[in-house]
């Protein structure tokens, strides 16, 4: 027995020397790189626990988590913002200046999910809303819930009471300058009431946030521009209401207008630009462009081409664009009309497409 005992004594010690002896072989350098490397985890740990998983992400990283979303209805934009279109349970800001395509953007989010079997509802605070647009983009018009709210208060308590019957899957609110405060509108015209709305974006949006997280709604917010006076350095354009919904939107998209499109001299829609200036559940600063035609709103077609040039499915050479064996025209508007006349192959060049994004994400 106390051979026995002696042995483990032995074995013990040995082993502690072994130990002992790898700890000295580590470098100075890699000593302070692994207490870097704990206390960068526990900052991330403490951040996720208090602020929310994907408040701070590898920039390298690309799809954060897997999170329920609403299509956007452009396919480039669904890339770009990182996990396939709009998240739910988040708010989102749209902003850019006159007729860039703010609503048009938040009506496919609401036809997209109609499609899906959602219930959405639009509140109307600039009392601008075009039935017949949306019925041309895709929207069911007799399962959409409307309301054309006299203040600023009234259209905030309707989303929030909307949001916490848990019925709704998106609310667009068109627009945050729209939301005129009650005090504002009882007084008269020249009175000063600066902050007014900054003071009631700022309070509802406490109430509503943890509301929509609860309830996954998508709650997007429609925002206008406005310059800012006597500014040399830095940006010359600032979004209304105050900087409330700035934090608290999980995604910010710019959206401006680029060259018109036109048939002859005729216009007939423009390039569009989106930028992703602010995304919490995938990389921000991302970019897509697509054509929004009047009366039609975003044009698929014309994303299934440039996307399919660029993943290499469609092929361009000069100013022709061919399919396999198959020419689709000479010059993009006449490949465009090609694929509008023939929907199945449309649809085959856009599967084709949605593959080749999935196994370049794998």
């Amino acid at each position: 027995m106390r051979l026995f005992i002696s042995l483990l004594i032995i074995n013990f010690k040995l082993l502690r020397k072994t130990s002992m002896a790898k700890e000295k072989e580590k470098s100075p350098q890699e000593g302070l790189q692994e207490n870097k490397l704990k206390a960068l985890q526990a900052a991330m740990a403490k951040i996720e626990k208090d602020f929310g998983r994907g408040a701070i992400m590898r920039m390298g990283d690309e799809n954060i988590e897997n999170i329920d979303v609403i299509p956007t209805g452009s396919i480039g934009l669904d890339l770009a913002l990182g996990v396939g279109g709009y998240p739910k349970g988040r708010i989102i800001e749209i902003y850019g200046p006159e007729s860039s395509g703010k609503t048009t953007l938040a009506i496919h989010a609401i036809a997209e999910a109609q499609k899906a079997g959602g219930v959405a509802a639009f509140i109307d605070a600039e009392h601008a809303f075009d039935r017949f647009y949306a019925e041309k983009l895709g929207v069911n018009i007799n399962e959409l819930w409307i309301s054309q709210p006299d203040t600023g208060e009234q259209a905030l308590e309707i989303a929030d009471q909307l949001i916490r019957s848990s019925a709704v899957d998106i609310v667009v609110i068109d627009s945050v300058a729209a939301l005129t405060p009650k005090k504002e509108l009882d007084g008269d015209m020249g009175d000063n009431n600066v902050g007014l709305q900054a003071r009631l974006m700022s309070q509802a949006l406490r109430k509503l946030t943890s509301t929509i997280n609860k309830t996954n709604t998508t709650c997007i917010f429609i925002n206008q521009l406005r310059d800012k006076i006597g500014v040399t350095y830095g940006p010359s354009e600032t979004t209304t209401g105050g900087n409330a919904l700035k934090f608290y939107s999980s995604v910010r998209l710019d959206i401006r207008r680029g060259t018109a499109i036109k048939d002859g001299d005729e216009p007939i829609g423009n390039e569009t630009r989106v930028k992703v200036v602010k995304n919490k559940v995938a990389p921000p600063f991302k970019k897509a462009e697509f054509d929004i035609m009047y009366g039609e709103g975003i044009s698929k077609i014309g994303e299934i081409i440039d996307l399919g040039v660029e993943h290499n499915i469609i092929t361009k050479s000069g100013s022709w664009f061919s399919y396999k064996e198959s020419k689709l025209g000479q010059g993009r508007d006449a490949a465009k009309r090609l694929l509008k006349d023939n929907p199945e192959l449309c649809e085959e060049i856009e599967g084709l497409i949605k593959e080749a994004i999935r196994n370049k994400k794998n």
